[in-house]
C-alpha cells in the first residue's frame, strides 16, 4: 500500500499535445470535403502543403469524452485545465498523422511541428511554423532535452528545464515558451536594406500588381527605377508572424522591438533586401543599390550615392565599399556618430534596440569572455 501511494505521488500529470501549429496541410480544403481525418489524409495532399501536418477535420476533437480538445478556424486547441491525460486522442487510430503526444502538465517549452521534409527553403514556402531541422536548439540545450528526430525537433520532457536556451537559438522562432517573451529573447532582428522614397510601388500600382514577385519582373526593365529597391508590395509582411514588418509610404520598415529574427522575411523578398543583423545598437545602412552615382541619385531621392565619406571617416574602420554598397560591420561599430554627421544625404540610421538581457546570456551559457565582448 505504502509502495503504491509513493508511486501514486511521484506520477507526474499529463497533458495532450498537438504538435502542429500550422494549417498547411489543407485544412482549408479539407473543412467540408473530407468525413474523418483518415479520409482526408488517405485522398492525398497537393503540391506546396505539408504531408505531415495536422488536417483539422477533429477526429481527436470527437475521441475526447471530456471536452478538452476544440477546432478554432481549423485550428486543435487544447484546454489544459478539462484534459485529464487519459490520452484517448493519442490512441492507435485516431490521429492518421500521429501528431497528438501526452506531455507534462507543467512544461512550459513546445515544439509543435511533426515535419519530415528536409528542404529547408520548402519547409519555409510551406509553413511559417515549420520546423527546419537546423539543429540549433539541439546544440544549444545544456541538457541535452532537444533531439532533431525524422526532420524536425523533439523535446525530451524527462530532461527538459524549462530554460531559454532553445527559445532563444531556435532560427525559425517556433519554439512556444510560456515562460518567457521571445521578443527580448533574440540574438538578431531583420533589416531592410533600402529607405527608399516609394516611387516604386507608386509606378506600378496602376499596372495591378499585388506581389513583390511580379513587381521585380515589371520593374526590372523601367529605367525610371531604381532596380535594388524595396517593391513595397508587402510579400515580407504577409509571411510575419509577428506582426514586426509593415509597409510604410512603399518601403518595408522592421519594428526591432517586435522582430525575433525568425528569417521568414528574408525568403520572401525577391530582391534580397532584408538580412539579419545583431540585436544591438549600431548604425546600418538602408540602400542596397550597385548602380551608378548618377543613376543612384535620379532614381531615388533617399539611397546612398557611394560617396564613401562615412568609410573615409569611420575611426574603426568599421565602413567599407562592397560592390558599390556600403557596409557598416557591427562588430566594430561603437555608435560613435561621426558617419551620420559627415552622411550627405543623411541615409545613414542608427537604431536604438536593448542589449542582451541577462536571462539570455545566462541560458546559452555564455563565457565571462564573452559577456565582455557583448557588454
Amino acid at each position: 500500500m505504502g509502495k503504491g501511494s509513493d508511486a501514486k505521488a511521484d506520477a507526474v500529470r499529463q497533458i495532450a499535445f498537438v504538435a502542429c501549429a500550422g494549417s498547411a496541410a489543407g485544412k482549408a480544403r479539407f473543412a467540408n470535403a473530407a468525413g474523418s481525418c483518415a479520409e482526408a489524409v488517405d485522398s492525398g495532399f497537393l503540391r506546396g502543403e505539408c504531408k505531415s501536418g495536422c488536417v483539422g477535420v477533429g477526429d481527436c476533437v470527437k475521441a475526447c469524452t471530456k471536452g478538452a480538445m476544440k477546432l478554432v478556424d481549423g485550428k486543435v486547441v487544447v484546454d489544459p485545465e478539462l484534459c485529464d491525460g487519459c490520452g484517448d486522442c493519442a490512441a492507435k487510430g485516431v490521429c492518421p498523422q500521429r501528431l497528438i503526444r501526452m506531455i507534462p502538465a507543467d512544461a512550459t517549452n513546445f515544439i509543435p511541428c511533426s515535419s519530415k521534409e528536409p528542404d529547408e527553403e520548402k519547409v519555409r514556402k510551406i509553413c511559417g511554423y515549420g520546423c527546419i531541422a537546423c539543429g540549433e536548439c539541439e546544440r544549444a540545450c545544456p541538457e541535452g532535452a532537444v533531439k532533431v528526430i525524422d526532420e524536425h525537433a523533439v523535446i525530451n520532457y524527462d530532461k527538459c528545464v524549462g530554460c531559454a536556451a532553445c527559445t532563444v537559438k531556435c532560427k525559425k522562432k517556433i519554439i512556444v515558451d510560456t515562460r518567457h517573451d521571445l521578443r527580448e529573447l533574440k540574438p538578431t532582428v531583420a533589416f531592410v536594406r533600402c529607405s527608399g522614397d516609394g516611387r516604386i510601388l507608386e509606378a506600378l500600382k496602376a499596372e495591378g500588381i499585388t506581389s513583390c514577385a511580379q513587381a521585380d519582373k515589371a520593374a526590372a526593365n523601367d529605367e525610371r527605377l531604381c532596380a535594388y529597391g524595396c517593391l513595397g508590395c508587402g510579400d515580407c509582411t504577409a509571411v510575419c508572424r509577428y506582426d514586426a514588418i509593415h509597409v510604410v509610404n512603399g518601403v518595408a520598415v522592421v519594428d526591432p522591438a517586435k522582430c525575433v529574427g525568425c528569417r521568414d522575411c528574408t525568403y520572401a523578398c525577391p530582391r534580397g533586401l532584408i538580412s539579419i543583423e545583431p540585436y544591438q545598437g549600431a548604425k546600418t545602412v538602408p540602400c542596397a543599390s550597385k548602380a551608378p552615382r548618377e543613376e543612384r541619385g535620379r532614381v531615388c531621392s533617399s539611397g546612398c550615392i557611394a560617396c564613401e565619406d562615412c568609410l573615409r571617416n569611420c575611426p574603426n574602420e568599421a565602413i567599407y565599399c562592397d560592390e558599390g554598397r556600403i557596409t557598416i560591420d557591427p562588430e566594430k561599430c561603437d555608435d560613435c556618430n561621426i558617419c551620420q554627421h559627415v552622411c550627405q544625404r543623411d541615409v545613414i540610421k542608427g537604431r536604438t534596440v536593448p542589449e542582451y538581457i541577462y536571462l539570455q546570456r545566462e541560458a546559452l551559457g555564455l563565457t565571462q569572455q564573452g559577456k565582455e565582448e557583448l557588454a
